[in-house]
């Protein structure tokens, strides 16, 4: 079919090329230009150079790489080196937040079973959480952060604890519905 059609332009072509623009059409669009090649300050309009715009940019740039600096060096500020205090109590403090995420993952997962028990458990878990972080939050300005450090290593050590008996009794609580359904399907 494209052989077809190549063959029908070539035979055509002059009919397709009768229609030229003029010779004086680059003569009529010249005329509605403005003047200068279209880069005259138009009433009210700014034009900015290339350079002028690089600066601008740059200039955002660097300020935005200041602040971000800033930013950072400000959050290592509020962060305090445990094991620089204690490094005994700075392995705990990763073992027990390790065992810690460990216990909520499970929790989770048997959330899902029976949620209503998972929200009772939630305000536990929140107490807990709150105050560890007023804890870490004092840590920083304690005169005395080794003893503050030990409050918190035994904080994690109670959320260890008590997220293991809220495990339990989800567990219990699973099993008994477990053994009910059991009992009512042998009815």
């Amino acid at each position: 079919m494209s052989k077809r059609l190549e063959e029908f332009i070539k035979m055509n072509r002059d009919e397709f090329d009768d229609l030229e623009p003029s010779a004086d059409l680059w003569e009529k669009i010249e005329k509605h230009l403005p003047a200068g090649g279209g880069r005259e300050k138009r009433s009210g309009a700014k034009t900015f150079s290339l350079g002028f715009v690089l600066r601008v940019a740059a200039t955002i740039v660097l300020v935005m790489g200041v602040g971000f600096v800033l930013y950072l060096r400000n959050e290592k500020r509020g962060q305090i080196d445990m094991a620089a205090i204690n490094p005994l109590y700075a392995q705990q403090q990763v073992q027990y937040t390790s065992l810690i995420e460990t216990k909520r993952s499970e929790l989770k997962t048997m959330a899902k079973a029976d949620p209503q028990l998972y929200q009772e458990f939630s305000s536990e878990i929140a107490k807990m959480d709150s105050a560890y972080k007023k804890l870490n939050d004092e840590l920083a300005g304690s005169p005395n952060q080794e003893k503050v450090l030990h409050a918190m290593i035994r904080n994690l050590q109670l959320q260890t604890e008590i997220l293991g008996q809220l495990l339990n009794v989800a567990e219990q609580f699973n099993k008994m519905k477990q053994e009910q359904k059991n009992e009512s399907k042998n009815i």
